[in-house]
């Protein structure tokens, strides 16, 4: 008897609630998120470069230079290297994709508007050394990436809110200064906010269209498959009407005796095949493994002993592939007496199928090598009276 194959073998591979619709949605949804992490990270970097470059470039030589105007110049400058070590830390972080903790920089950053407005004093509320009213807002958009963008108006209006109280509680109240505090807060959060919610657009239309062309690419590669699926389908019908028409034909015009051994044997030949063919169709790990298993449990039902021995896993195979290295063991199956020895050995470059059978009496031909794999597939035969040996072998 023939070896029992293990379960891996013997259990065709059941599909999942893997829907065509499902893999489509997969695919364009994979793409599109490659894609808005792309147009998310490049948004990311301007976002830090335009924040620590206002705060080196504009920020830090306009503190320098009128650090002695302030009223608390240290707590001016302070908060200036305060601000600049968070947003180097922030900058960092967010350049890693790692999660930022936006409710404590945000209320570091609040604390710090408000101490910096304070120590200013009157003199310095409008002049160079507030550096808070164009570069903090830069570092609001740092810490608040990827939240919502109410957070960040909510955010600039709270620094408005403290700018605002800073005017009146230092008396700054006439026509001229109240219009460059809201020049100012205008000018210097306007831009960030609209960077920010460009950013998110941005990403969400690319998100959008990318999987709106995966779907449709994916939907296109599907179409094609299936055209290959029923061009394949309908060159296995071929195959099989061509496999048992010629003996079948001649055995209902009365021109092939079916007592006749050599007509049996045809018949047996058909029959195996037939059946390879039919397994070549099914879903399962090891097609190779399963095409020859098919036709050894044939010629088993017809009473002939099989001992059928596995080394190795084969690769993937081509079905053309496949069909040269079973077929004449098919066909030597079916030709077969008393018993039979079919051998598989394997390796991920190379894939040996050997036949061993008696050599019965009779000039018998060696089973015809196929030639859908010509070039690919060595074929052999021996015989010396004793046994009959039939060999396929696929090298890469």
């Amino acid at each position: 008897m023939w070896a029992e194959p293990d379960a891996a073998d013997r259990t065709h591979r059941v599909p999942g609630p893997r829907t065509p619709e499902l893999v489509l949605a997969n695919r364009a949804g994979r793409a599109a998120a490659a894609v808005a992490r792309i147009s998310d990270r490049g948004a990311r970097i301007v976002v830090v470069t335009i924040a620590l470059v206002w705060h080196l470039a504009i920020g830090l030589p306009a503190v320098l230079a009128a650090r002695a105007e302030p009223a608390v110049p240290q707590l001016v400058i302070g908060c200036w290297l305060l601000v600049a070590v968070l947003g180097v830390l922030a900058g960092v972080r967010l350049l890693r994709d790692a999660p930022l903790p936006a409710p404590p920089l945000v209320a570091l950053l609040l604390v710090v508007d408000v101490v910096v407005f304070a120590a200013l004093g009157r003199a310095q509320v409008f002049g160079p050394a507030n550096w808070v009213w164009g570069g903090l807002a830069w570092f609001f958009v740092v810490v608040l990436w990827r939240q919502p963008v109410r957070w960040l108006l909510a955010l600039l209006v709270a620094h408005a809110g403290v700018g605002l109280a800073a005017v009146v509680l230092y008396d700054a109240t006439e026509a001229a200064d109240l219009a460059r505090a809201t020049m100012a807060l205008y000018g210097t959060s306007s831009l960030p906010a609209a960077v920010f919610a460009g950013a998110t657009t941005l990403a969400a239309l690319s998100r959008d269209r990318t999987a709106t062309a995966a779907a449709t690419n994916a939907m296109l590669a599907e179409r094609a498959a299936a055209e290959q699926a029923r061009r394949e389908r309908t060159e296995r019908l071929a195959l099989v009407s061509a496999a048992a028409e010629e003996v079948l034909t001649e055995l209902a015009q009365g021109r092939a005796d079916p007592t006749d051994p050599q007509v049996q044997r045809r018949c047996a030949r058909a029959a195996a095949r037939l059946r390879r063919l039919i397994a070549e169709s099914d879903d399962v790990p090891h097609p190779l493994l399963h095409e020859l298993r098919a036709a050894a449990d044939l010629a088993e039902r017809n009473g002939l002993p099989i001992e059928l021995v596995t080394i190795g896993t084969p690769p993937p195979l081509p079905v053309r592939v496949r069909r040269s290295l079973a077929d004449p063991l098919a066909a030597g199956l079916a030709d077969a007496r008393d018993w039979a020895r079919l051998t598989v050995v394997s390796s991920p470059d190379e894939v040996v199928v050997g036949l061993v059978t008696p050599d019965a009496a009779g000039p018998e031909a060696a089973p015809p090598p196929t030639e859908d794999g010509a070039g690919e597939v060595e074929f052999h035969y021996e015989r010396d009276g004793k046994i009959r040996w039939t060999q396929t072998r696929w090298r890469r």
